[in-house]
């Protein structure tokens, strides 16, 4: 099977996903015990103006019309109206995704890049002090809360050494950067504008080394065990057979082969940190999906609920399509089926 007819297979799989996420969710929604409109108006707001909310937001249509007026909406690309700030959920989506992507790439490139060493020392050097060390660090990472960390950050880098900026993604004295991509360094990248660029890395640091260092702990791991199977296979010991250096067999020939499983873990934890870190976008004051589907949650806002679902399924997709095809890539000998 070729590359376009798998991903052309792959899209309409997906498709049949997303068709299944929007009804059970939609259905989920609909039958909890909860109502929305007095949410919206208030419990003590008179019959005739819940009545009249309830016939504006559509909800006194039967549930299977307003799936299908759902569906219709999805279709033009609409994902519905928030109750709870009268806004289309689209639009808020866009106001808070780039913020999130911001955050969960700047958090994975710092988890590829020290816990794949990490995990390449811990294997080569396995039950010995660089073993230890490195265990110990994957270890906090995994086990710490999030939040603790978070905290624990603050308060020493920002209270009590004042090294880094507290939450927020500027200092309130800094003039925003133009918005292009929503993404508060990249715009001040591109747009030159060199005080907001650095104040907004400053502020980016903390909450992404806090999600950098969990996600890390999970790659290190994943990394150790997969090049210490890798390392007891055939193929390396003929490459020490053959007098090749540590460096040649472990990293040219070994981790390749151990990447494959490290990988997958690597899209699933980007596809996670993409649905938005609630604690640390909480934490942080980020103003990223995390906190727009707490937010969502607690008021009660359907369709900004649903919205959110859907937004988190299309990345898990296209973040599970990603790393099927990067597969091909690390090993050849993997075929699209």
């Amino acid at each position: 099977m070729s590359l376009v007819t798998y991903i052309l297979r792959r899209l309409l799989l997906m498709v049949l996903v997303l068709f299944g996420v929007t009804l059970v969710t939609f259905t989920l929604t609909h039958v909890v015990p909860v109502n929305p409109v007095l949410a919206l108006v208030g419990d003590r707001a008179p019959q005739e103006v819940v009545d009249r909310v309830y016939h504006e937001l559509g909800l006194d249509k039967p549930l299977p019309v307003q799936y299908l007026l759902y569906v219709k909406g999805l279709l033009h690309g609409e994902l519905g109206v928030s109750i709870a700030d009268q806004r289309p959920v689209a639009e808020d989506l866009a106001r808070y995704l780039p913020a999130t992507i911001e955050l969960s790439t700047a958090a994975i490139l710092i988890a590829i890049l020290v816990g794949i060493p990490t995990g390449v020392v811990s294997a080569v050097y396995r039950n010995r002090w660089p073993d230890h060390l490195a265990r110990i660090f994957a270890l906090g990472g995994v086990s710490l809360p999030v939040f603790y960390t978070a905290l624990l950050g603050l308060a020493v880098f920002y209270v009590a050494l004042g090294w880094l900026p507290g939450p927020g993604q500027l200092s309130p004295y800094v003039t925003p950067p133009p918005r292009i991509t929503g993404m508060v360094v990249v715009d001040a990248l591109l747009t030159g504008r060199w005080t907001a660029f650095w104040d907004g890395l400053k502020h980016l640091i903390m909450p992404a080394t806090v999600l950098g260092w969990s996600s890390a702990g999970i790659i290190a791991r994943m990394v150790r065990s997969s090049l210490l199977e890798v390392l007891n296979t055939d193929f390396v010991r003929t490459a020490w057979a053959k007098g090749l250096g540590v460096r040649q067999v472990v990293l040219r020939h070994a981790l390749r082969n151990a990447l494959i499983p490290t990988v997958t873990v690597i899209g699933l934890t980007y596809g996670s940190l993409l649905q938005g870190a609630v604690l640390t976008e909480t934490i942080f004051a980020w103003p990223g999906v995390g906190r727009y589907a707490t937010l969502s949650v607690i008021s009660i806002d359907v369709p900004a609920v649903l919205g959110v679902t859907l937004v988190a399924a299309l990345i898990y997709s296209v973040v599970n399509l990603v790393v099927d095809i990067l597969y091909a890539f690390l090993d050849p000998r993997i075929r699209f089926r």
